[in-house]
This record gives C-alpha cells, sequence and structure tokens, in this order.
C-alpha cells in the first residue's frame, strides 16, 4: 500500500529525490522547503524545490521556524505516514518528528557514522577517500546520529570534485529512498544503530579553508583542489618579483614524479619546480604537481600553456599566501 510522504527539503541534492517521489506510486502530500530570502544581503535564488513542487501542483509550506506551533499544526493537518528529509537546512524538534507514525528519515551524503555535519562530501574527497555513499537514517535530536535504515556506496572518481561527487550522490538517493519506503511499508525496516567509535565529523567550511597549502604533500594538494569546488573554491597568490601578487583559483592538478620533471634544485613548497611552454610544475611539501587548469581573478578560465605566456615565471616566481 502506497505512503502518505512529505517532503522536506531545500537544496539541489533534495531534488532527485523529490522527483523520485512524485513519479512513484507513493503520495506526496506537501513539500517544505525554507523560507523565500530576499533584500539585503541575499542573493536572488531560485529555490529548485518550491518550482517543482508547484509545477506538480504540490501543496508548499515554507516555515521560518518548523518547530514553531502553527508550523507543527500544519504539518499534522497533512496526515503523512513519514517525512522524508534532505538537505533541508532547519533542526528538527522531537515534537515534529513525532508526528508521523514512520517517524522522520533523513538522507546524508556519506557513509555514516562518518562525516556527520554539513560538509560530508567536502571532507570525504579531502581525506583521500577512494568510497562515499548516501546513509538513509531515521532522525533522532542528536546531529546525523540516528540508526540506519539504508545505504549505496559509490566508488570516488580520480579527478572528481565535490560537486560531481554530490550531484552523482543525488541520484542514487531517489532509489535508496523507495527501497526504504517499501520497507517500512511492509514492516520489514531494520535500524540499525550507529557505531559511535567510528563518528568522525564534517562541520560547514568558511571560505578561508579554499586556500592551498603548499606545505602538503602532492596528493593531499590534488585532494584539496577537488575537495573545494564548487565551494569555497581553491585559490592561491601567485607572486613574482617587482609585480603585484595575483590571485588564482588552481581548477586541476596532477601528481608527477620527479623523474618526469627536471626540477630546480632547492625549490621550497609554492616554488616553481619547472615551467616549460605548456607544463607549469609546483613543489609541495612532498613530491610536484602539475597545474593544468587555473583562472587568475578577474580573468577567464585557462590551461597552465596560457598562463605561461601571459606572465612569463622566473626564479623568483611562487605561489603561496598573499605577502603580509
Amino acid at each position: 500500500m502506497p505512503l502518505r510522504v512529505v517532503m522536506m527539503g531545500t537544496g539541489q541534492f533534495a531534488l532527485p529525490t523529490f522527483r523520485t517521489l512524485i513519479d512513484s506510486p507513493h503520495e506526496v502530500a506537501a513539500l517544505v522547503t525554507q523560507p523565500d530570502r530576499t533584500g539585503r544581503g541575499h542573493h536572488h535564488h531560485v529555490n529548485v524545490m518550491k518550482e517543482t513542487g508547484l509545477e506538480h501542483g504540490i501543496d508548499v509550506f515554507q516555515p521560518e521556524k518548523a518547530r514553531a506551533p502553527e508550523a507543527l499544526d500544519r504539518l499534522r493537518s497533512y496526515g503523512a505516514d513519514v517525512f522524508v528529509v534532505a538537505a533541508y537546512g532547519q533542526i528538527l524538534s522531537q515534537e515534529l518528528l513525532d508526528i508521523p507514525r514512520f517517524g522522520a528519515i533523513n538522507l546524508h551524503a556519506s557513509l555514516l557514522p562518518k562525516y556527520r555535519g554539513a560538509a560530508p562530501v567536502h571532507y570525504a574527497i579531502l581525506n583521500g577517500e577512494t568510497e562515499s555513499g548516501v546513509t538513509m537514517f531515521r532522525i533522532v535530536p542528536a546531529l546525523d546520529a540516528g540508526p540506519i535504515l539504508g545505504v549505496v556506496r559509490t566508488d570516488i572518481g580520480p579527478q572528481e570534485t565535490s560537486g560531481e561527487l554530490e550531484a552523482r550522490l543525488a541520484d542514487l538517493s531517489g532509489p535508496l529512498t523507495l527501497e526504504v519506503l517499501e520497507r517500512l511499508e511492509r514492516g520489514q525496516a531494520e535500524a540499525i544503530p550507529q557505531d559511535e567509535s567510528q563518528v568522525t565529523l564534517a562541520p560547514k567550511m568558511p571560505k578561508s579553508m579554499g586556500q592551498i597549502d603548499w606545505t602538503r604533500t602532492a596528493e593531499q594538494v590534488g585532494w584539496h583542489v577537488r575537495a573545494m569546488q564548487p565551494w569555497p573554491m581553491p585559490f592561491t597568490f601567485f607572486t613574482q618579483e617587482g609585480r603585484k601578487p595575483l590571485r588564482l583559483l588552481v581548477l586541476e592538478t596532477q601528481s608527477v614524479s620527479e623523474d618526469e620533471v627536471e626540477a630546480v634544485p632547492g625549490s621550497q613548497p609554492g616554488q616553481l619546480a619547472a615551467a616549460h611552454d605548456k607544463h607549469l610544475y609546483v613543489r609541495t611539501g612532498a613530491g610536484i604537481v602539475e597545474v593544468i587548469r587555473l583562472k587568475p581573478a578577474g580573468k577567464r578560465e585557462m590551461i597552465a600553456a596560457e598562463f605561461l605566456h601571459g606572465h612569463h615565471p622566473d626564479e623568483t616566481s611562487r605561489f603561496g599566501p598573499a605577502p603580509e
């Protein structure tokens, strides 16, 4: 028997699951999403969840606080069997979680208990993980700590960015949701407690975290460059004697062996290990990276050969923090 579902989500990550539910035999009673933000300090953006809900004639509810008494009353009025939550953006009270008979279940873009928090995909790539996935769990008051109802796993591509991986995980979330709902419907859903000894955290990233630390290993620099895209973006400064420091986004790198490069003797982290007409090699704390694509401030994205043609690096050139 199909279930009556309320979807709670705001971000792009939730959209594939919302569309999957709309196309499924289950009844989507309502969409709960964040209020529209306008005015000073808020960039105009389209709430794709809201647009999709309205397109399909689904009731859209945008409470300022989902835990407020009037919001709880409206949520009760939907008579939902389950709340499906993904990238909603508000803390849910126990009173809210108790409304549907099957409770509230949440999609999280990691293999819990690893990477609880706001930026699980970023930290997985930043830490060099080779596998990620989506976990569906029953929501409890503690952050991402509820018992697990279902998991789907996937390998992380060797050059995959956070944005690319998150998009793939979003697409995997819809089928996982239907599997869990089917088990709930049949009374066969097994909730497995998380192993608290394996918990790691993935808190929200500040913009400053995008700055590349060239004293790390070549492999770690590569992880950082991939992890910081599309937010907060991996950046560094190109400095050269007699020139103003230039802020750069570094968009793609690869590690290269010492044998491939005629490295400058005694080069330090951030210094050019070698620069030819088409290749840009930078020394790290251990190893060398080739910078393949980059974007100077105020300029378009370019390949290394174009950058080298315009900036003619010399022995004083280096990548690193802006000079104080």
